[in-house]
């Protein structure tokens, strides 16, 4: 009776393992953009806006404005929503958010989501997906 190959499997499970790396690492870049969301705060609603950087001496700035933050290289600040509004384009559904390394003296930019219908109306909303943490 013949031996079984099992060449094939063992190709298939690197494979599965490979793309599982690959998963998991991109799933780790995207944790590190910067997020937003609503929160109670002494002016009423703030905008929560959490983010990482590589230099605890690094400048975040929130539409070209900046912000004291708090934390280190997990950092995290709270701008009242009538701020926000201020300093955006009305009906605005993202904010642009910039970190300054002050070492390196590199500038990284990224657009990010408001809330739903944080500065404007949303008359026609298809679908609104709500989920458990």
């Amino acid at each position: 009776m013949p031996m079984p190959s099992y060449s094939r499997k063992r190709t298939f499970d690197l494979a599965a393992v490979a793309g599982l790396v690959a998963g998991f690492s991109s799933s780790a870049y995207a944790a590190t953009e910067p997020r937003t969301r609503l929160v109670a705060c002494e002016a009423g609603s703030c905008l929560l806006v959490t983010g990482r950087r590589a230099n605890t001496a690094s400048a975040v700035s929130i539409n070209g404005r900046a912000v004291s933050t708090d934390g280190a290289r997990k950092w995290r600040v709270r701008v009242p929503v009538d701020t926000v509004r201020e300093w955006s384009a009305p009906f605005a559904r993202t904010i642009t958010i910039s970190v300054a390394d002050a070492e390196t003296r590199t500038d990284t930019t990224a657009e990010v989501d408001l809330p739903i219908g944080l500065l404007g109306q949303v008359e026609n909303l298809a679908s609104l997906v709500v989920s458990a943490k």
